[in-house]
This record gives C-alpha cells, structure tokens and sequence, in this order.
C-alpha cells in the first residue's frame, strides 16, 4: 500500500503515453527519488479537518486524495445547505530536484444514490499557484441511479501545464459535487458521495514527468 500524508487512505495507477518526437521528454519511469507531499491547507465543507488524507504511490507516478465525510444529499430531512458540499486542498508538492510534473489524468470515483426526477453534478479544477485556475469540468448524473460512480478528466499531452521549475509552487485542487431534488418526491432522500470509510475509493491524480532544462 502506499504511504501517505494524514490530514484521513490510498491506491494508485500507472501513467504511460507517448509524444512526439520533438516534444520534451516525458517519462513513464519517473525519478527514483521518493516525492514527499505536504497539505498547505484543506478548507470546505465537505473535508472538515481530519477527514482527507493524500498518498503517493510507491512508483511515483500518481498521488491520491482520500475522503472520509465528503457526502451532499436532498430530500427528508436533510439539511437545507446539504445540497453541495466542496473542498480546496493546497499541496506542496516536493519534487526530485532536476525534474518538473503535470497531472495528465484525474480519476474521481465516489457513490450515489438518485431518486427519479433528481440529478447530481460533480466538478472540479486544478491548477498551480501563481497560475490561471484550469476550467471547472462537470460530470452530471441523472436519477433513477444507485450504484458507484466514477469520472475522469484528461488532458491532451499537447496541453499538459507543468509546474514552474526550480520554483516551489503549491498545487491547488478545487472539488464540488452537488445533488438536485428535481421533480422527485420532497420526502425520499437523494445524495451523492466521494467518500470512503475503508480506503478503498479516492481520487487519483496521474502524474507525467519531464527534465528541467540544464542551466
């Protein structure tokens, strides 16, 4: 299993692709070197202090964000401001000194319970700091639905945004997930979670490397 950050889990993927041959190199054997990441900041009502916890695989090649409380619902009893939960975790990163990183995949998984006639949304950026915040995608879910739920974002190779080198960064991560009672029954109870309470669901972050330039 991979050794982690506390703030509360973790599993971990490969990345390889190929580019150009004219591009930087990109490499699907990171660097040796373990990455070590630190939590800056986590804020939101969806990671109260002590329920998020961040990893990094064993190979180097992704990180990942567990959740423990991290649930939105409508219907019943629900509370009025349940509807939407978010979170904003700011990590330093640190990196083996020579080489850069950009996230290529991000991999959200959670589960959900949606009543006919609801829906839900989930969304999310990214981005380091000192740069432009990368554009919210949006996944949307419509009930009937029951069962877990997983969505990915991909960035073109061609597109990939690495962080700046020989300067530390933090890198911020922006999530939200949402659920809309719609047209079904006010007193059935819908929601939507990117939780786990056993480890085994989290979010993954794909990693892809390049070199510095030589000074």
């Amino acid at each position: 299993m991979a050794s982690g950050l506390l703030l509360s889990g973790a599993a971990v993927a490969l990345v390889t692709a190929a580019l150009p041959a004219n591009s930087s190199p990109v490499f699907s054997d990171p660097p040796p070197d373990k990455i070590v990441i630190d939590v800056a900041t986590v804020n939101g009502s969806g990671c109260r202090p002590g329920t998020a916890a961040v990893a990094v695989s064993e190979d180097n090649t992704a990180f990942t964000v567990t959740y423990s409380e991290y649930l939105a619902q409508v219907g019943g009893n629900s509370d009025p401001t349940a509807f939407r939960k978010n979170c904003q975790l700011s990590l330093v990163v640190h990196v083996p000194s020579g080489f850069t990183y950009a996230i290529a995949q991000a991999d959200y998984r959670g589960f959900a319970s949606l009543q006919a006639g609801s829906s839900a949304v989930q969304r999310a950026s990214y981005y380091f700091q000192g740069s432009s915040q990368t554009v919210f995608k949006n996944h949307n879910f419509a009930g009937a639905y029951n069962d877990n739920w997983q969505a990915t974002d991909t960035t073109d190779w061609a597109n990939l945004v690495y962080a700046p080198c020989g300067v530390q960064r933090n890198f911020n991560i922006n999530t939200e997930i949402r659920v809309n009672a719609g047209s079904s029954s006010p007193s059935k109870v819908s929601f939507m979670t990117m939780d786990s309470t056993d480890g085994d669901i989290s979010t993954v972050y794909h990693m892809a490397w390049k070199e510095c330039p030589r000074k």
